[in-house]
């Protein structure tokens, strides 16, 4: 029933009102405690609990609309484990997967929120459990999509003027994953030249 009252009334978010992402969020932290993930894990022998080789060439399902979480981890999945991934963006908030898709950040997607850990988190805790640069970056998607103020990261306001930016002067999804990407591809160099690596 909520999530048939969520998607009513973003049917009619003609503006996309401050509360609607935070509202999202809070929904796919709900659904994240309804079942298990469906991909089994793949121990890969560096600290990951799935191996990237098992994710090369599939197709990548995300709700459309793409925001803060969403664009960092379709940046992720391009830029570390699939530089030649697909994405499809769907309109509801369940799909059936094909055989070769795996959905995330969404319900019942093999990589979304769970407990406080918004999707990009849990993707680093998946594949670079141990990359202090990564993790950085984590932390800024953390608060902007859970609006917690859990870091308190000094970039993060700007980061998220940004995105915003990116988000208001493009409707495309593809669009919105191109120039956001180059926008983590920046934010990535910025902290790999200020924090000590210990990942990969």
């Amino acid at each position: 029933r909520l999530q048939k009252r969520l998607a009513t009334v973003t049917a009619v978010d003609f503006f996309n009102a401050p509360g609607r992402s935070t509202a999202e969020a809070a929904m796919l932290q709900l659904q994240s405690r309804l079942g298990p993930a469906k991909v089994q894990p793949t121990r890969s022998g560096k600290g990951a609990i799935f191996d990237i080789a098992a994710f090369k060439g599939r197709t990548w399902v995300t709700r459309q609309g793409v925001f803060v979480d969403r664009i960092a981890c379709s940046w992720l999945i391009r830029r570390f484990i699939d530089p030649a991934a697909g994405f499809r963006f769907v309109a509801g908030k369940q799909h059936t997967p094909g055989p070769e898709e795996v959905c995330f950040d969404m319900f019942e997607g093999e990589f979304t929120h769970e407990g406080d850990r918004c999707s990009f988190e849990v993707f680093l805790d998946r594949f670079f459990p141990k990359d202090a640069v990564l993790s950085e970056i984590g932390r800024i998607v953390h608060d902007l999509d859970l609006k917690d103020a859990k870091f308190g990261l000094p970039e993060t306001a700007g980061v998220g003027g940004l995105l915003s930016g990116v988000a208001s002067a493009n409707k495309s999804d593809e669009d919105r994953l191109k120039i956001g990407g180059a926008l983590f591809d920046h934010l990535y160099a910025f902290f790999k030249s200020t924090t000590k690596n210990t990942g990969r």
